[in-house]
C-alpha cells in the first residue's frame, strides 16, 4: 500500500511539472544574440540562403529557469499573428533576420510559438517583439566588442574572460557566451572554438538586465575565434 502511494505521488509530481512547463512558469529571460558568420558556417541549410552579416543579430528572447534554461517551451498560448506594424517590421528585418534561410517572418513565428507563448501572461506578442528590438538596439554587442578592440579576425583569438569583460564594461552586467567546436579542427582536437552566441539576462518582466549565472556554453581553457 505504501509503495503504491509513493508511486502515485511521484507520478502526480511529474504531471505537475509537465503542466507548469507547458503553461509557462519561468524565472528570468535569456536574450540571445547570434554571430551570423558562425551560424551560417555551422548551418545545414543550403549556402545560397545564408546571410553572414557582420553584426550580432537576435536569435530570440527566451523565458527560462535556472534549473533548466531550455524550459519552458512550446506553451499553451496564442499563435503568431504576424508583425502588423510596418515600422516595427522594418526594424526587425535589421535586428532579427533569418540568417540561415532568409525567411524572416517564419523565424519570428517559430520564436514566438516556442518561447514567446511561455511569457504571454507577462508580455504580449507586440511587446515581445518591441522589447526584443529595444534590447538589441540599446545593448549593441558588436560595438561593445569593437570598443575593446575585439573585431572579426581570421588569425587572432581571445579568451572567454576577454569577451565577457568587454561586454560587461558596456552593459554593467555579466553575459554568458555560447561556442561551438571549429569544424576545421574536429580530427586534430579543439585548439580554438567559434563564438556563436552572446546571452544577456533580464529579470521576470524583461525590463531590468541582470547577471547571467551560467558559463557552460564554451570551454574555459580553449581560446575563442571570432571571424
Amino acid at each position: 500500500m505504501l509503495r503504491s502511494s509513493l508511486a502515485f505521488l511521484v507520478l502526480a509530481f511529474a504531471f505537475f511539472l509537465c503542466f507548469i512547463m507547458s503553461t509557462g512558469s519561468y524565472v528570468y529571460f535569456q536574450f540571445v544574440q547570434q554571430w551570423p558568420p558562425t551560424t551560417c558556417r555551422l548551418s545545414s541549410k543550403p549556402s545560397n540562403q545564408h546571410r553572414p552579416l557582420q553584426r550580432f543579430t537576435i536569435h530570440g528572447l527566451w523565458p527560462s529557469n535556472y534549473s533548466n534554461p531550455r524550459k519552458p517551451s512550446n506553451c499553451n498560448g496564442s499563435r503568431f499573428k504576424g508583425i502588423v506594424s510596418p515600422k516595427l517590421r522594418s526594424k526587425l528585418k535589421i535586428a532579427w533576420p533569418d540568417v540561415e534561410r532568409g525567411n524572416d517572418t517564419k523565424f519570428w513565428e517559430g520564436e514566438w510559438n516556442k518561447h514567446g507563448t511561455c511569457s504571454e501572461q507577462t508580455i504580449n506578442q507586440m511587446q515581445y517583439f518591441e522589447r526584443s528590438y529595444e534590447m538589441w538596439n540599446f545593448r549593441n554587442i558588436t560595438e561593445a566588442l569593437k570598443n575593446a578592440s575585439i573585431v572579426p579576425s581570421a588569425t587572432q583569438t581571445w579568451t572567454y574572460s576577454d569577451i565577457v569583460s568587454a561586454i560587461k564594461t558596456a552593459t554593467k552586467t555579466t553575459p554568458s557566451l555560447r561556442c561551438k567546436p571549429d569544424p576545421a579542427q574536429i580530427k586534430s582536437g579543439p585548439k580554438t572554438q567559434l563564438l556563436l552566441e552572446v546571452v544577456l539576462c533580464y529579470e521576470y518582466n524583461a525590463l531590468k538586465q541582470i547577471d547571467c549565472n551560467r558559463t557552460a556554453g564554451c570551454w574555459s581553457n580553449v581560446n575563442i575565434k571570432f571571424h
